[in-house]
């Protein structure tokens, strides 16, 4: 029995169920049966096939990591034969076959410890694993994966005996080195501890060394293989197989610290996540990046803090408020909410700054991805700025469609899950969250609230008609409405394009066109001279419009990160744009085709309707989805020869539900509220506001399209 080198629980082995997919594992076995699923290893790039990735997972077993596990598309992995790479083993099939998972985590830096996964020793240490390496007569062992078959293992190393294990000589990693060399300082340097009785001493020599001159982390390049001093907040702490590595920010930039005590231990257990520190250490460089050797780690208390926390605070808003930047364009909604989206882009880049993930939430239509993916180009080029680190952009943000286009307790729950097992696993700090293209309505109340209960940040880039106080559960909300500024002309995407201009200016350029992508129709002028500048003419925004469209359907729940960047913003790539755009208007029209004989048309109080039964007239689980296919009758009806006057409503009939696309012009709670005193046994309630939904019981379903009708002409 040993003890998890992470929580120090007892475990069967160096680590504890719990936190087996925190550590990396080094695989020494020589059957696919010795491996065990779930776990993390480091392997080799062996091949590629049409269909993945061959990864060898040590020294004689090889895994497929089918193109469908990965983050990306597979064209795009820069990865070349005898890479280096990081898998999870997701499988073992009885016939030997290895299935791979792919992992986010690409460095041996980004896992929380390293371990050899031995057949015969099970999970240990790398020291141990070398101590016990002429130890043949234990038995043989798979450490969960179940008992080695002593035949197939001799089969196994007869085929293999050809074999050289060069590869098993020469592992050795910037952690190894890091535990070793931090343990020869060890000894020859104080203790990071210093034992209960004598902390007052130890507080007195610090006091007596604060004459040390402080550094700043900005100017550690030109200080390789010096001492230095730096203060700052711990923004991160992840345990090693060797040292614990902290992360460390002042006002100027982040680095790394590794501190040692002893392998797999904790150093400064004191110490965690937003604690201001002094840090004593010698500046290296592994792996050509900057890391500091601590020699002393004291957490900073009372007039010390005070201090450094003021500085910290100063130098991070002057930093994160952006300039007052121009508008993309003049456009009477937008200047409306101005300083909003000013107070909007100071949230997320003082979240960058804090090293605090960033997460986008938005409506999955077009208009959603176009503000959302503006929002992403912002952020991305500063978290990688900030990070050292290889992949730092899939830990620090990430975009998450909301499929019902609300914020509602499913997301939240989902969402708050995740941080929390987050900040329990990686001792991550609680994310921004910024919703794009809902929360402002009382669907999204519960979801925030949920989110207020945890303190987690929140934004709201809208331009909804809102509900009552639910833009107070936001510490940001970007609305025009709620600047008494009416926004029928406007999109979220323009919004979100503002917003993005405002946090990176750099971007600014490169995200110019997307207004004009967000508009199905009536395309202010402003914002089409915008897209001609930059390169992209109506024909090829309209093209882009459709095709984000048609692959926001597919796989909602998904951000498709690159996918989306090059239908946005790869020029090269217009052919793309131009393919999927043309499927999406095969498909639309299809359907439209076939709803149209299917189209009824009833009047009252001078109000006309067209009317759509959903239910039995449309392939409801294929594309166009109930939402963009009434928009699209809409705009045709309206724009058809002989079209109805101002006065017409279009309304889309479900199994419970009644949509409505009336220009903006019919609030959905009203009409609900007028409905259910006609209909009073049809369990009538509103979703949403202008041009929500009526929900209904569906037992009800003539009397409440009847009440609801007469609802709309009473108002209009």
């Amino acid at each position: 029995m040993g003890s998890c080198i992470i929580c120090g629980a007892p475990a069967d082995g160096a680590i504890c169920q719990s936190h087996e997919q925190d550590v990396l594992f080094e695989f020494t076995g020589n059957h696919p049966n010795h491996l065990t699923s779930g776990r993390y290893y480091k392997g080799t790039v062996d091949g590629f096939a049409e269909f993945g990735v061959f990864v060898n997972v040590g020294d004689r077993v090889t895994g497929l990591l089918h193109k469908s596990e990965l983050d990306q598309r597979l064209e795009s992995l820069d990865w070349d034969e005898g890479d280096e790479v990081f898998v999870q083993v997701t499988g073992v099939r009885d016939n030997g076959n290895v299935d791979l998972g792919w992992s986010i985590r690409q460095s041996d830096r980004e896992f929380r410890g390293k371990l050899i996964d031995d057949p015969e020793q099970g999970a240990v240490l790398p020291e141990d694993a070398d101590a016990s390496d002429d130890n043949d007569d234990q038995q043989a062992t798979t450490d969960g994966a179940g008992t080695v078959d002593p035949a197939t293992e001799r089969d196994t190393e007869s085929d293999t005996r050809s074999q050289t294990d060069s590869a098993s000589e020469s592992e050795t990693d910037s952690e190894s080195e890091i535990a070793s060399e931090s343990e020869s300082d060890a000894q020859t340097t104080s203790e990071p501890e210093p034992a209960a009785e004598d902390e007052a001493e130890s507080d007195e020599e610090s006091t007596a060394d604060s004459g040390s001159s402080r550094v700043e982390i900005d100017s550690l390049s030109d200080r390789v293989n010096d001492e230095v001093r730096i203060e700052g907040e711990i923004v991160g702490a992840r345990q090693t197989s060797g040292p614990t590595v902290f992360e460390v920010r002042d006002e100027t930039a982040t680095v790394d610290c590794a501190a040692f005590v002893e392998a797999g231990v904790r150093a400064y257990p004191e110490v965690e996540t937003g604690d201001l520190v002094r840090l004593d250490g010698v500046v290296e460089l592994r792996n050509n990046e900057l890391q500091v050797e601590t020699d002393d780690l004291q957490k900073l208390e009372g007039e010390d803090r005070q201090t450094v926390e003021t500085r910290l605070e100063d130098a991070l808003r002057a930093e994160a408020r952006p300039d007052d930047v121009d508008l993309l364009a003049d456009h009477e909604s937008v200047t409306a909410v101005r300083d909003r989206i000013r107070d909007a882009a100071e949230e997320i880049r003082r979240a960058v700054m804090e090293s605090r993930p960033v997460i986008v939430r938005h409506n999955a239509t077009a208009d959603g991805y176009v503000a959302g993916a503006a929002i992403e180009r912002a952020v991305l080029p500063l978290v990688r700025d900030e990070h050292a680190k290889s992949d730092a952009e899939y830990h620090f943000f990430d975009r998450r469609p909301l499929e019902d286009g609300d914020y509602d307790m499913a997301d939240a729950t989902k969402d708050v899950t995740t941080m929390l097992d987050n900040r329990e696993r990686h001792d991550e700090k609680l994310p921004l969250f910024v919703v794009v293209s809902a929360g402002s309505t009382d669907e999204s109340g519960d979801g925030f609230e949920l989110l207020d209960i945890y303190d987690a940040p929140r934004i709201v880039v809208d331009a909804t008609y809102p509900d009552e106080d639910v833009a107070d559960l936001a510490d940001v909300a970007v609305n025009p409405y709620l600047e008494g500024s009416e926004a029928d002309d406007l999109t979220v995407g323009v919004l979100g394009a503002n917003v993005a201009a405002h946090v990176n200016a750099d971007v600014r350029d490169d995200i110019s066109h997307l207004p004009a992508v967000s508009y199905w129709e009536d395309t202010p002028e402003a914002y089409t001279d915008l897209a001609t500048e930059a390169g992209y003419d109506e024909d090829h925004t309209t093209a882009l419009r459709e095709a984000v469209a048609l692959e926001a359907y597919y796989q909602s729940y998904e951000d498709k990160r690159e996918l989306i960047t090059d239908l946005l913003f790869e020029h090269e790539k217009r052919d793309l744009a131009e393919h999927v755009g043309e499927q999406f208007r095969e498909k639309l029209q299809t359907e439209l085709d076939t709803v149209e004989p299917n189209l009824s048309v009833r009047g009252e109080n001078g109000v006309s309707f067209t009317v759509l039964d959903t239910e039995a007239f449309t392939h409801r689980f294929d594309f166009p989805p109930t939402a963009l296919l009434l928009d699209a009758i809409h705009r045709q009806e309206l724009g058809a020869e002989g079209a109805p006057g101002d006065d017409h409503v279009t309304l889309g009939v479900d199994e419970d539900e009644i949509h409505v696309r009336s220009d903006g012009r019919v609030n959905a709670r009203d009409i609900a509220a007028a409905a259910s005193e006609t209909a009073e046994n049809a369990g009538i309630s509103a979703k949403g506001t202008r041009d929500g939904a009526i929900e209904f019981l569906s037992g009800e379903r003539d009397d409440a399209l009847d009440a609801v009708v007469a609802a709309i002409s009473e108002q209009l």
